[in-house]
């Protein structure tokens, strides 16, 4: 199996896209809806990347990188943030906090494949 990614969207299109997308690119595939359930999955797994919206219900994507960062286990995680939140001072904020990339919405799939496998290799 290939690299390990989890999905944390609260847009069933965008998950859906992305899962079919990175599965044909021979990751293992992690979906999470929001950010507590992104938390639970990364109590037991270590993604090598972590594509995070920043927008969603109870635990924002802000939240969950903060939780990354912190946590041992995932300190080799990469944390792509892909938002709606386009601004410049939201992107300066996503890398100020420890964001790898920050991608946004509305998005090219061939280039978020693109950005995470350089991100990868």
């Amino acid at each position: 199996m290939g690299k390990k990614i989890l999905i944390v969207d609260d847009e069933p299109n965008i998950v859906m896209t992305l899962e079919y997308t990175f599965k044909k690119q021979d990751f293992e595939v992690f979906i999470a809806r929001d950010g507590s359930e992104a938390l639970q999955i990364l109590e037991t797994n270590a993604p090598d990347v972590v594509l995070l919206d920043i927008m969603m219900p109870n635990v924002d994507g802000y939240q969950t990188l903060n939780y990354i960062k912190k946590k041992d286990s995932l300190k080799n995680t990469k944390v792509v943030f892909l938002t709606a939140k386009n601004k410049a001072s939201d992107i300066e904020k996503g890398l100020k906090l420890g964001a790898d990339k920050y991608l946004t919405k509305p998005f090219s799939v061939k280039k978020i494949v693109s950005e995470i496998n350089e991100l990868l290799d």
